[in-house]
C-alpha cells in the first residue's frame, strides 16, 4: 500500500542519515575540519576522494557525513522546542478558554503572520552565529501550527465522557490535561513533529548558507553550499554532495511524516483512498 511504501522509504532514508551522522568518526575518511591540503585542493570525486575536495582541499565525503550531525541535532533539538511550547500553550488554551484562550489566539495569529525564516534571521543577528544561537532561534519560531493543533484537539476532547469523569474524581486540571487529553492528540503531534523536522534541516541550511548560522570551519550542509558559490561551475561536485544530502534527509522526513499520518489517522489514509 502507498502509505507503507512511503513509511518504509521515509524511515530508511532517515535512518540512513542517522547512522552517517551517528557512525560519522568510524566511516569519514579524515578529519573535517583539521585535514586540509591545499595540494588537493577541488580534486573531482574518485580514488582516495570518493566525493572530492573543497578548495581548501578538505575530503567532502567527511564533511558531508559530519554534517548530518549538525542537521539532525538541529532538526531534533528545535523542533523538540517548538513541540513543547506549542503543545503547553495549545493544550492550555483550549482546555482553560477564557481570557487565556484569547490570548493564545492573539499570539499565535501574531506568530503567524511573520515568516518564520526571517523572524530567525532577526533572533540570529542579536545573538552571536553558532549551535546554541541557531537551536533558540528555530525552537522560537514553528511552535504556532502545533499550538493550533493542540487547541483544536483540546477542544474537541475537553467535553468527552472520560474528561467529565476525572473531574467527578477529584482530578486537578493539570492532570487532566496530561492524562486524559494529552494521550489523545498524540499521533497529530508526532506527525506534525516528523515534518517539521524537515523545515528545521532547511532552515538551518538557509542561516548557515547566509553566514548566520554554524560558522565555518565546522561542517554544516548550508556553509558547505555558502562555500561552494564560487566554484559552482569549475567544480559542481563542491556544492552537489551537500545539497543530495539536505534533499535525501527532507525528502525521508516527508516521508515517515506522510506514512506515519496515514497510519496514525485512518480517516486521512480513507479519504485517500
Amino acid at each position: 500500500m502507498k502509505f507503507r511504501a512511503n513509511l518504509v522509504i521515509g524511515g530508511i532514508l532517515f535512518a540512513g542519515v542517522v547512522i552517517a551522522g551517528i557512525f560519522a568518526p568510524m566511516l569519514a575518511h579524515t578529519d573535517p575540519v583539521m585535514d586540509a591540503n591545499l595540494m588537493y585542493a577541488e580534486e573531482p570525486p574518485g580514488g582516495a576522494f570518493w566525493f572530492g575536495t573543497d578548495a581548501q582541499g578538505r575530503d567532502i565525503y567527511s564533511r558531508v557525513l559530519y554534517g548530518a550531525r549538525i542537521s539532525l541535532t538541529v532538526g531534533i533539538v528545535s523542533q523538540l522546542i517548538n513541540t513543547v511550547i506549542g503543545v503547553c500553550l495549545g493544550l492550555s488554551a483550549g482546555y482553560w478558554g477564557g481570557w487565556w484562550d484569547d490570548f493564545v489566539n492573539g499570539l499565535t495569529n501574531m506568530m503567524l503572520a511573520i515568516p518564520s525564516l526571517i523572524f530567525a534571521l532577526a533572533i540570529m543577528a542579536i545573538l552571536n552565529p553558532g549551535l546554541t544561537s541557531l537551536l533558540i532561534a528555530l525552537g522560537l519560531t514553528n511552535w504556532s501550527f502545533t499550538c493550533r493543533l493542540a487547541r483544536a484537539s483540546a477542544l474537541s476532547l475537553k467535553s468527552q465522557g472520560y474528561v467529565q469523569a476525572a473531574k467527578v474524581l477529584g482530578y486537578s486540571d493539570i492532570r487532566i490535561m496530561l492524562t486524559q487529553l494529552l494521550p489523545n492528540m498524540l499521533g497529530p503531534i508526532i506527525v506534525i513533529g516528523t515534518l517539521g523536522m524537515g523545515g528545521a534541516v532547511l532552515a538551518e541550511a538557509a542561516l548557515s548558507f547566509l553566514g548566520l548560522g554554524i560558522r565555518p570551519p565546522f561542517p554544516s550542509w548550508g556553509s558547505m553550499l555558502s562555500d561552494a558559490r564560487d566554484q559552482i561551475t569549475t567544480a559542481p561536485w563542491i556544492s552537489i554532495f551537500p545539497g543530495v544530502a539536505i534533499f535525501i534527509t527532507v525528502l525521508g522526513l516527508n516521508l515517515l511524516g506522510d506514512g506515519l499520518r496515514d497510519i496514525l489517522d485512518p480517516q486521512a489514509r480513507t479519504r485517500r483512498a
